[in-house]
């Protein structure tokens, strides 16, 4: 390995020893550098890698907030800028018990890395909380999501930061975060947060964004095999916004999901959801609060299976984890190996844990990251705020043929990347390189800072 790039990683899992997931992120992706970091040895006279590790800047608040029996409760808050250099932080609020400071830094430093792929003028940045809304009254979420913008309100801005939903961050609390916003501020800025309700600065299919996009990139996947959607069946995990664009893009196109999944276990349904029923379901399964995949199989007949994801027992040609981070271990990977899968379509935030990663790019025809395949979110988030500056609503065909445009160019830029350097049809290493590459020049241009 390059000298330079070890001497990263390996400061990196020292000083962050307590943080895996950022470890494990910063490992898989400067790995991948190491072709580009041969032929460029001005990054290390001016440690470009060891500034493109460490966030800008890391804010970590308490917010207080009171449940509806006047008991007051307090979560930390996090807002990680990790990456201004392309244009203002841009990344997803995350509500969740298992968010960590570890967990928002690796998230905004994947950020960087895929808002950099979209071609479009956005940074790197995430944020959340470990408060969990499951279980709470909506006067609960408003007043959590309340004292959270009070305490976030001043670093984010239209040009500075834009927060978006993310894990546990619907409409709901987007509209929460933003009307307090106002009330603090004073000033109709809708263009500070992405994922708004269509009422006031929302834009047309933001919902299914990130999993219309993800099946757009299969569908250059699928091409350049000479296959056709329609004849592929489709294992995802979750049931959530991401997970049922995916199923409802993929009806549109001929083809089917035949299983979905939750903490309590998977569905299978070998008809496939395809039909409007079944996909207005999902929606009411997760706007419903109860977290239960079982409920689809109560509704439809179909097997349910407790306790377990899909991978090793159903019939299915393309796997789409879209779940969380790390949900797919090496028993998981191994699982899929025996079932001779070909086609792996990472969609979560790092679903893969680096060694399951690495065994299933050998054993699969192709892996796709995460970066590359689910940018289709934040694309259309910025798409979003070009339109709050314009003071204009795109018309639903509009945003979508930009959101299919965008796509194309993620798989054709990860694609070119990769054979660039010598590493073959290699999606994962290319879309490393292709974020980097823009990252990279946008920071040499600006000096050390």
């Amino acid at each position: 390995m390059n000298a330079y790039v070890s001497s990263v990683i390996a400061n990196v899992k020292e000083k962050h020893a307590h943080e895996p997931e950022f470890v494990q992120t910063i490992e898989e992706v400067l790995t991948s550098l190491e072709p580009v970091i041969a032929q460029h040895p001005e990054f290390e006279k001016v440690d470009l890698l060891g500034r493109m590790v460490e966030p800008d800047r890391l804010f970590k608040f308490r917010v207080v907030w009171e449940d509806d029996n006047g008991q007051h409760h307090t979560n930390t808050g996090y807002r990680c800028q990790f990456n201004g250099a392309i244009g203002p932080y841009k990344g997803g609020i995350r509500f969740h018990p298992t968010v960590t400071e570890s967990v928002i830094k690796f998230l905004g430093f994947e950020q960087t890395f895929k808002n950099s792929l979209t071609g479009l003028p956005i940074g790197g940045g995430k944020g959340g909380s470990d408060f969990d809304p499951r279980g709470k009254s909506d006067a609960e979420i408003m007043r959590f999501c309340q004292s959270y913008m009070t305490a976030l309100y001043r670093y984010i801005g239209p040009d500075t930061d834009v927060p978006a939903g993310d894990i546990g961050v619907g409409a709901r609390e987007i509209g929460f975060l933003y009307g307090q916003y106002r009330r603090l501020k004073g000033t109709f800025e809708n263009g500070v947060l992405t994922g708004k309700g269509l009422s006031y600065g929302g834009s047309l299919i933001r919902p299914e964004a990130t999993g219309f996009g993800a099946v757009y990139y299969l569908l250059n996947v699928l091409r350049d095999a000479d296959l056709r959607i329609a004849d592929q069946k489709i294992a995802v995990s979750g049931f959530g916004n991401v997970a049922w664009g995916i199923c409802k893009k993929v009806a549109e196109l001929g083809g089917k999901v035949v299983a979905i999944s939750g903490p309590d276990g998977y569905c299978y349904d070998p008809d496939g959801i395809v039909t409007d029923e079944k996909l207005a379901y999902m929606l009411e399964m997760r706007e419903s609060g109860r977290d239960r995949v079982q409920d689809y199989a109560d509704k439809f007949g179909v097997e349910f299976v407790a306790g377990k994801k899909p991978w090793a027992d159903v019939d299915y040609d393309i796997a789409m984890p879209a779940a969380y981070q790390n949900e797919i271990g090496m028993e998981e990977a191994e699982a899929m190996a025996a079932k001779g899968l070909k086609y792996y379509i990472e969609v979560a935030n790092m679903p893969t844990t680096n060694e399951a990663l690495e065994y299933l790019m050998e054993k699969c025809e192709v892996v796709a990251p995460s970066k590359a395949v689910n940018a289709g979110g934040v694309a259309t988030s910025a798409l979003e705020m070009s339109q709050n500056s314009e003071r204009l609503v795109w018309s639903e065909e509009e945003v979508d043929a930009q959101l299919v445009k965008i796509m194309d160019t993620i798989y054709r830029l990860s694609v070119e990347a990769a054979e660039e350097y010598g590493l073959g049809y290699n999606l994962v290493a290319g879309a490393n390189i292709a974020g980097f590459k823009r990252v990279a020049e946008a920071m040499m241009a600006q000096g050390v800072i």
